[in-house]
């Protein structure tokens, strides 16, 4: 179809709906600076754009358009029971910024949003303020890079810097010697330059997701290859910055086995695993809403087709499936770390 050619689409972020109330927000000039021949079009509400009905999320991230808005009523989340608070409590999360750059099949976004485009708030500090008040009264285990890949919008935001920021201006407190804010910073990026233009923050954890080139290759769209992940790894952990590789989602796919156990050879060779925060194992899960969707928008994908159970509104591998792959991983990682390096999903999921 000539609807699907590459070429009929408008450039990347051609378009920026913009809400009246935040146009004249320092960061929304900010951004805007960076698109000087995008059409800004001046919108109430980001709902009316982002929530309007017959919208094909497909489609619009072969075109993607930016939506700067203000985040109003609940700013801070509750962690979810599908996502691993790595054994600390006060687990919370919060989004500043909706949908990602990247291009992942089996990403829950895909089955969360009703549109592609990506709506980035602007009033970061009313997300600080909030976070300030809940430090009153106890730590935080803070992940803020759930809903979007926030490193790899950082040439555009900057927002992974303004994160740093904060949390260095909360590392003076202290509850009974722990830190009180704990940042979780989740990415599939390789921008080797972030680390080279940054120092490490206490209490700033980089979390970066690993696939096997084959997965990548086939639903990882967009995203830096193997190579590039490990090359960003090394030179993070050559800087000092604490990193915690995500073997998460691991993805079933054909010789699974052999895929996954080749991309564990090369993490061996090029990083040192002595020098890791901590690793993370879970297979792919996502709740029953989110893939119905998912599958309707995706009717060729293999990943997102397949005949997953359903326990308790959770779609996941059989548990069978589940062990196979995870224990195979988890094996293989105990060759090289301690076990209380290593976060399985499945373990929290019991307790």
């Amino acid at each position: 179809m000539k609807s699907l050619r590459k070429d009929y689409y408008n450039p990347f972020f051609s378009h920026i709906y913009v809400e009246e109330a935040v146009q004249d927000h320092l960061r929304t000039k900010r951004i805007l600076q960076r698109f000087p021949d995008a059409n800004v079009i001046l919108i109430g509400h980001y709902k009316d754009v982002f929530c309007r009905k017959g919208q094909n999320y497909i489609l619009q991230q072969q075109s993607q358009n930016l939506i700067l808005a203000a985040k109003q009523g609940r700013l801070i989340y509750e962690g979810a029971p599908v996502c691993q608070n790595f054994g600390n409590e006060n687990f919370y999360y919060t989004s500043c910024i909706m949908n990602c750059i990247y291009d992942c099949e089996y990403c829950y976004l895909k089955g969360m949003y009703p549109s592609g485009n990506i709506v980035i708030f602007v009033n970061l500090e009313d997300i600080f303020a909030k976070i300030r008040h809940h430090l009153k009264e106890h730590p935080m285990y803070l992940c803020i890079s759930y809903d979007t890949d926030l490193m790899a919008l950082e040439q555009i935001t900057g927002y992974t810097e303004e994160w740093i920021t904060f949390a260095k201006e909360q590392s003076g407190l202290m509850y009974s010697g722990t830190m009180p804010l704990k940042i979780e910073i989740r990415t599939k990026a390789a921008d080797i330059l972030f680390w080279q233009r940054h120092t490490p923050i206490p209490g700033v954890i980089y979390a970066i997701t690993l696939s096997p080139q084959a997965v990548i290759d086939a639903c990882e769209h967009k995203t830096p290859s193997l190579h590039q992940r490990l090359a960003s790894v090394k030179e993070a952990i050559r800087r000092g910055f604490p990193v915690r590789l995500c073997f998460d989602p691991m993805i079933y796919c054909k010789n699974w086995e052999q895929q996954y156990g080749e991309m564990l050879r090369q993490v061996f060779t090029e990083i040192d695993m002595d020098k890791l925060e901590n690793v993370s194992v879970g297979t792919f899960r996502v709740s029953q809403d989110y893939l119905k969707k998912m599958r309707k928008n995706q009717p060729q994908s293999a990943v997102i087709q397949f005949p997953y159970q359903n326990d308790n509104g959770v779609y996941h591998y059989s548990r069978e499936l589940t062990h196979q792959m995870e224990g195979f991983l988890v094996d293989s990682l105990t060759k090289k770390l301690p076990k209380d390096k290593i976060f399985l999903w499945e373990n929290e999921e019991k307790t």
